[in-house]
């Protein structure tokens, strides 16, 4: 049956954003005093919400100190945002998937208010039928991000996929019994995607338009 949603995660997959996000929390970390992440600690945790993100990447981080970090941390991640945009070949693909009316929604660790600015920043309001993030409802890799979209769009599980450059992503879409595809141009490496076992795991956005497009239906 072709795919009729295509569900995205946000941060790493349609927006180039993973280093951005490594680099606020690394200086949230120095601004506190706090041991400081690598890259590759910082990144793994893309995609879950902030918060847990936080606890997971920061160990040593307290609840007392939680909202001064939370604050230095969107600093440093505003500062950047001027910098960010999508991947080259996202707004193409959604464009042409559109076209073919397929169904298109996101699902992210980022905040509504987060998600929202992003959106607006990047033309893409309209673009998505439906959102969810993960302060409004529970954090990848619960289904209940992927449930809700399916339950506002009466779309079944067989005619979704889950599109994400982690980990958290493709549990996600097992977790909920839909499709999951990963790319390695985000957060996570090939080897930690793999291991989900998705449909496939794709290494550009071309290869995700190739894979993508003879499985969606006109």
């Amino acid at each position: 049956m072709p795919y009729s949603l295509v569900v995205f995660d946000w941060d790493g997959t349609l927006m180039d954003s993973t280093h951005s996000i490594v680099a606020a929390i690394q200086a949230a970390c120095r601004d506190l005093e706090l041991p400081v992440p690598s890259a590759s600690q910082a990144s793994w945790v893309i995609g879950l919400s902030l918060e847990s993100a936080l606890r997971r990447a920061v160990p040593d981080l307290t609840n007392a100190m939680m909202p001064r970090f939370l604050e230095r941390y969107r600093v440093h991640y505003l500062l950047r945002d001027p910098e960010l945009k999508l991947f080259d070949g996202v707004r193409e693909l959604l464009a042409e998937l559109a076209s073919r009316d397929v169904r298109m929604a996101v699902a992210t660790g980022k905040s509504r208010v987060g998600l929202n600015r992003a959106l607006a920043a990047s033309g893409l309001v309209e673009a998505f039928d439906a959102t969810r993030c993960a302060d409004e409802t529970f954090s990848k890799p619960n289904p209940t991000m992927l449930y809700e979209i399916m339950d506002e769009l009466g779309v079944q599980g067989e005619q979704v996929v889950m599109i994400g450059d982690t980990s958290h992503d493709l549990q996600m879409a097992t977790n909920a019994k839909v499709h999951g595809v990963g790319v390695t141009y985000g957060a996570h490496l090939r080897d930690e995607l793999e291991a989900q076992a998705p449909q496939a795991v794709i290494e550009s956005v071309p290869g995700l338009r190739e894979w993508l497009l003879p499985r969606v239906g006109l």
